[in-house]
């Protein structure tokens, strides 16, 4: 039976990175549906997915199919690390610590938190132009700034706040993006709406890809939303609430946005498309979206701080951090990222997009290694307390078979990268498409089950850690 919520928890979260007792857990499951449905209806995956019309040329039909394709294989794996939060009661990225060791963790968790960081400096650029297109008196810049301010009040706050937004957002945006969608499919101002662009299989590749990896860049945090919830919570709840909800709120933001730019002229910025498409309801489409950007992106300023005291903590073993801590770091990244957005703000889509195709790179076998560790080889089970002791505990500060198939793990994926910074041999001749994350999934996943099961050393850890999940 599933462990009722309590109304005793603060509005202000006063837990960080530290495992999450019985009598502090609360929420119910069907909040992961809200949370991930609303926070994905928001500009971001708009303009993202209007890429696979605007950037790779499919059809209407063709990048809708795209489309679904990459948001269901992506989402299995998001939901599968949602999945663990109730188990762990503990952060996505510390508990990396019991797959890589202690030290071991550090890279992955500095690659979350960079990647955290680019996705609220991207988000907080279209609040700004939201806000501008709504009040023209208001310049993007002064709109970057009240974005980010809006998102960084909810994101010290913190979980339960976040969670609140998204169910009356999941409602109102909900309801938003469907009359959205009735308006512009009566008034399409394009003679080529349905045969503008044609199927080319790397543009269709290349557009399943991006759906995949936006599903998979939640993987990092996903967790973190989930964690709250009552430990016997069944598993199978928590995957199917957490993936039915983003699947279908990413899968409707990405259509949004390939329609809005097909039923306009070639050439608009999307959102300025949104605007032009949906008319006289244009106006209240963007102030939904630009609530929605703020709220949602408090989630990213919540997960890059909760890497930085991770990574502080890691050195600084004895140190308790404490609300008051979270909120000074989330003020200290809510400064820097303004100062990077306002300059970035001309290109903010190439940059948004190379920073995500690079990242996502040394993110994937991390997300391999991670649900491999979960569910095949611990099967849930470990020591939370080894998980903060500064040398690792049972997990060490370096876990070898880890760490190489992690190495590994992104070598298979350079022949298959199409990046900013590489192209690879055979991205090249399927003309472009990026087919690395799926390489480093099949390669890393029963590399790393093999090479954890066959060190004796492993496994002597594994035993001595079955019982010990409690604090």
């Amino acid at each position: 039976m599933v462990t009722a919520t309590t109304t005793s928890a603060p509005l202000i979260e006063k837990h960080t990175i530290g495992y999450v007792p019985p009598e502090d857990r609360h929420g119910k499951v069907r909040d992961l549906f809200t949370l991930w449905f609303g926070g994905n209806i928001a500009p971001l995956p708009i303009v993202t997915g209007a890429l696979g019309v605007q950037l790779f040329h499919l059809n209407l039909v063709w990048g809708i199919v795209a489309i679904l394709v990459g948001h269901l294989v992506g989402g299995v794996l998001m939901a599968l690390h949602s999945a663990q939060g109730p188990q762990m009661g503990i952060p996505q990225m510390i508990q990396s610590r019991a797959q890589f060791g202690s030290l071991g963790a550090l890279l992955v968790v500095l690659i979350a938190g960079i990647m955290y960081i680019g996705f609220f400096a991207s988000n907080i650029v279209l609040a700004g132009k939201s806000l501008h297109g709504v009040v023209d008196s208001v310049p993007v810049p002064v709109g970057i700034v009240i974005g980010a301010l809006g998102s960084g009040i909810i994101g010290i706050i913190g979980y339960r706040f976040i969670h609140v937004l998204n169910r009356i957002g999941t409602w109102v945006l909900g309801i938003g993006i469907v009359l959205g969608f009735g308006y512009i499919l009566t008034h399409v101002q394009t003679a080529d709406f349905l045969t503008r662009g044609s199927f080319n299989i790397s543009g269709w590749l290349a557009t399943v890809s991006l759906a995949a990896l936006w599903q998979i860049a939640f993987a990092p945090y996903v967790s973190d939303y989930s964690r709250y919830l009552p430990k016997d919570v069944p598993v199978a709840a928590t995957f199917w609430t957490t993936y039915l909800g983003s699947a279908l709120g990413s899968s409707l933001s990405f259509i949004f946005g390939a329609v809005a730019v097909l039923a306009t002229p070639v050439g608009m910025d999307t959102m300025d498309a949104v605007k032009l498409a949906t008319g006289s309801i244009g106006p209240l489409m963007l102030v939904l979206f630009l609530l929605s950007v703020i709220s949602h992106n408090a989630l990213n300023l919540y997960g890059a701080v909760l890497s930085l005291i991770t990574l502080v903590q890691t050195f600084a073993h004895r140190w308790i951090p404490t609300a008051k801590s979270r909120a000074l770091l989330s003020l200290i990244v809510l400064g820097a990222c303004c100062f990077a957005a306002v300059g970035a703000s001309a290109d903010f889509i190439g940059h948004f997009v190379d920073m995500v195709l690079v990242l996502l790179v040394v993110l994937v076998p991390w997300t391999a290694i991670n649900l491999i560790d979960f569910y095949a080889i611990h099967k849930g089970q470990y020591d939370i307390n080894s998980i903060f002791q500064v040398d690792g505990g049972i997990y060490g500060r370096y876990n070898p078979q880890a760490l190489l198939a992690y190495a590994i793990g992104i070598v298979v994926q350079i022949p298959f990268m199409n990046t900013p910074l590489y192209v690879g041999p055979i991205s090249e001749h399927i003309n472009g498409a990026d087919l690395s994350w799926l390489v480093g999934l099949l390669v890393t996943s029963p590399l790393y089950f093999w090479l954890a099961n066959r060190d004796s050393a492993y496994k002597r850890r594994l035993s001595s850690g079955k019982l010990a999940n409690a604090i």
